[in-house]
């Protein structure tokens, strides 16, 4: 199975919403018996807490499920877990190389998910939690994941 981990700063907005559009892309390309997907925050504030109401009012306008998302906290154990760590921004990069453990030798390909996207001139999708753009972090990620899966099944050859 391969895993893949989306990370943003609280696990409410941006990387639940590619959690949930990235495995209704798996199970459309019929690979959810291959690919896996979680999300997690560097920062612990919401954990246990189910997507934010503009995540979730984006995902249910888009007939994406978001059932079962509930926030948490990434981990050194993250590294091992997943074969795939995509971050929302730089920030959420530099929280993670700074995480205990994160420095060891992991099998993880670290990536944000922009750097999965021609050049748009972003290179970070925005926090929504601040902009409150729901509909634009929603394209960019729905744009993202698409060319992720695109690329893990070309590394995987699947």
């Amino acid at each position: 199975m391969i895993r893949v981990l989306f990370v943003c700063l609280g696990n409410i907005c941006r990387s639940p919403m590619a959690e949930a559009v990235f495995r209704s892309k798996v199970k459309e390309a019929g690979l959810e018996d291959r690919i896996a997907a979680d999300s997690a925050g560097t920062g612990s504030w919401h954990v246990g807490q189910p997507p934010h109401e503009g995540t979730r009012r984006i995902l249910q306008r888009n007939g994406i499920d978001y059932a079962g998302i509930r926030a948490r906290q990434t981990t050194a154990a993250d590294f091992e877990s997943f074969d795939y760590i995509i971050a929302m921004d730089s920030s959420n990069i530099d929280n993670l190389r700074v995480l205990p453990g994160s420095g060891q030798e992991h099998r993880a390909v670290l990536k944000k998910l922009l750097d999965f996207v021609p050049p748009s001139g972003r290179s970070d999708v925005p926090d929504s939690y601040y902009t409150g753009n729901f509909e634009e972090v929603f394209e960019l990620v729905s744009a993202g994941c698409d060319n992720l899966l695109a690329f893990i099944r070309e590394q995987e050859s699947i």
